[in-house]
């Protein structure tokens, strides 16, 4: 691949890096389209350098996250269990399910969740209300020192059953149609379980790095990872992930959702897209 192609990769996964940090979805929705139609990679080896690209995603911006106290790893653990019995599900429907129909309703809830989104720009985090017992029971309460509001905002989980079961339908999404399951995981945990935003997006990139490396084994004995390709795309997302983590926790909640929204809208109509036969 000529020197040139390189580094337009790497700028472009950069990018993808640094989005994919602040909303909390992986870089990989932004990697595989740029990789194919901007440099006519084969897309196995896209979705796989993908693979490589969440996972890099997860490991620089989620360490990061951790040290800032944003990321909780007890919620995180805890929903994994949910969207890992999801993907398992997954895996064994593919055979008995249409995938397009999948795609299709799939595109339409996260362009309506979008819109939701939307409505809730100028919401800013309040004081939490005091947790449920199962909340404390399950450890999913928590806080955070937000930068841009000079102080501490506690929260806790609610709706723990609705967001458990949210989870298992984002992992049974994830299972059926191979994708990343990362803004169903951020809306999962903001719109269903009353978590910060920025709570939200930094657990959500903890997450998706464990489910992605549960499947970049098979995506690696398939030989769909290309170093050649996968090389540049990980180092860029991983840098891009890196500046993400730093500028998180200095951003209001409304600026995460502003960047949040897009990133629904491109992901939504990506899926509806691909559902309708037209990617």
């Amino acid at each position: 691949m000529p020197l040139g192609a390189d580094l337009g990769i790497f700028v472009i996964s950069l990018a993808a890096g640094l989005v994919g940090a602040l909303a909390g979805v992986g870089g990989g929705i932004f990697v595989v389209p740029a990789l194919t139609l901007l440099f006519g990679v084969d897309i196995r080896l896209a979705i796989g350098a993908s693979i490589v690209s969440v996972i890099a995603t997860s490991s620089g911006a989620a360490t990061a996250y951790v040290r800032d106290q944003m990321t909780d790893l007890h919620i995180g653990m805890f929903l994994e269990l949910a969207t890992v019995t999801g993907a398992i599900g997954g895996a064994l429907l593919t055979a008995i399910v249409a995938p397009a129909l999948l795609f299709v309703i799939l595109g339409l809830v996260l362009l309506g969740s979008a819109g939701l989104q939307l409505l809730r720009l100028a919401e800013l985090p309040t004081e939490a209300s005091p947790p449920s017992p199962a909340a404390v029971r399950l450890h999913l309460v928590g806080s955070y020192p937000d930068r841009s509001m000079g102080r501490t905002v506690g929260y806790s989980a609610r709706r723990i059953p609705l967001g458990f079961a949210l989870m298992v339908v984002a992992g049974l999404v994830s299972g059926l149609l191979g994708i990343g399951s990362g803004a169903l995981k951020v809306l999962a945990m903001d719109g269903a379980m009353g978590l910060p935003i920025k709570v939200s997006s930094a657990t959500s990139n903890f997450m998706i790095g464990v489910t992605a490396a549960a499947s970049a084994g098979i995506y690696l004995s398939r030989g769909d990872v290309d170093p050649r390709i996968a090389a540049p795309v990980a180092l860029g997302v991983l840098g891009g992930a890196l500046v993400g983590a730093r500028i998180l926790p200095h951003l209001s909640s409304p600026a995460v959702r502003r960047i949040f929204v897009p990133v629904l809208i491109v992901i939504g109509l990506q899926t509806l897209a691909r559902g309708l036969g037209l990617a």
